[in-house]
């Protein structure tokens, strides 16, 4: 076997206990909290703890039963998470159960924060959804990225890149958050990863910043990396030891692809340059990860008000019918697309074959 010692060197991150307290009480530098400064001295103090100590899942139980190590420590937070994923696993394949399609708003504008205006992918994807909510036997779920820039608390961190250093590494779902030493609370991915799953069809709609998805968007396309060859029992790894990641991967790993099937559509929009090259973009990364096209009319790449002024592109998209209706079809592909593969008479031609190169 090949060496399997992890490669170490960077600089250290460690913070002085000064420097520590100085950065965490920054977060109540509104006069509102002046009355509070001792009360905040003793959370700093506790926090301090947590910090040094490493305190990353405070909370844990032994695994139990079905994992490979049943007396490892496992979060009580990473198991919630597990857990809500296989709930939503079982509904997405209970053939009772409604058709269900996740309509991804990839932008991060919103007319709730500093834009003041909402955004064109927001009316979009109203379009699309009125489309599947009035179709019989499906709903929908909006999944709103913008509330990232806009909503309190609301957060996705980003991908450390676990992959990198072996595929069994990167646990499904994530377990590299929270990390309650460091403050890396409330991610949003342990509620966003079973909308995923749940859903039998996906829906991603966004413009284009600067050539490239919205940051928000691509915060999350990467923190999905785990839904593709994610390990699912984080006791085999030891939690994070990488040395035992990348014993397990040489050893044979199975690439686990935790989403594939479903069935997508892609809708990329923009005013000036790079909506044909994004579209691709999206279109190869939910591809790649297994998901099926639902045909030409559900990838769709467009010009809004093409070198006008931003201030006239809500009504340039008013103006535009003809996008508003293929954006329309986009959806009702998609539907299609949901139906024939709940059905079974839409199948993967590559299904069953085996990944010469897994990646």
């Amino acid at each position: 076997m090949a060496n399997t010692d992890p490669r170490t060197g960077m600089p250290s991150v460690a913070l002085s206990r000064d420097e520590f307290v100085r950065r965490f009480k920054a977060r109540f530098y509104d006069p509102l909290f002046e009355p509070l400064a001792a009360e905040i001295d003793r959370i700093a103090d506790a926090a301090w703890t947590g910090y040094s100590e490493n305190h990353k899942s405070p909370r844990t139980k032994p695994a139990g039963a079905g994992y490979a190590d049943p007396a490892y420590e496992l979060s009580d937070e990473w198991r919630a998470a597990s857990e809500a994923v296989a709930s939503a696993q079982a509904r997405q394949q209970d053939k009772a159960s409604p058709s269900r399609i996740l309509i991804v708003n990839g932008s991060s504008r919103s007319d709730q924060t500093c834009p003041g205006e909402i955004s064109k992918t927001w009316r979009l994807a109203k379009l699309a959804q009125e489309i599947v909510d009035s179709e019989r036997g499906f709903e929908s779920e909006l999944l709103d990225l913008s509330r990232l820039a806009s909503e309190y608390g609301r957060v996705i961190y980003p991908c450390k890149s676990c992959v990198s250093t072996a595929m069994p590494l990167c646990h499904w779902p994530c377990s590299c958050y929270p990390n309650h030493a460091i403050g890396q609370t409330g991610d949003w991915m342990a509620e966003i990863y079973p909308k995923w799953v749940a859903a039998h069809g996906v829906m991603v709609l966004c413009p284009v910043n600067w050539y490239q998805v919205p940051s928000s968007l691509k915060l999350m396309i990467d923190r999905l990396v785990c839904a593709d060859g994610g390990n699912p029992d984080p006791t085999s790894t030891q939690g994070k030891s990488a040395k035992l990641a990348k014993e397990i991967e040489l050893d044979g790993w199975s690439y686990p692809r935790h989403l594939a099937g479903r069935v997508y559509s892609v809708v990329a929009h923009g005013d000036a340059s790079g909506v044909e090259n994004l579209r691709r973009i999206l279109s190869d990364w939910l591809s790649d990860i297994g998901l099926i096209p639902a045909g030409h009319m559900a990838e769709i790449d467009r010009y809004i008000g093409y070198y006008e002024p931003y201030a006239t592109s809500h009504a340039a998209l008013d103006a535009d019918i003809a996008l508003q209706d293929e954006v329309r079809n986009c959806a009702r592909a998609l539907i299609e697309g949901v139906r024939l593969r709940r059905s079974g008479e839409l199948k993967s031609p590559d299904r069953g074959l085996r990944e010469v190169r897994p990646k």
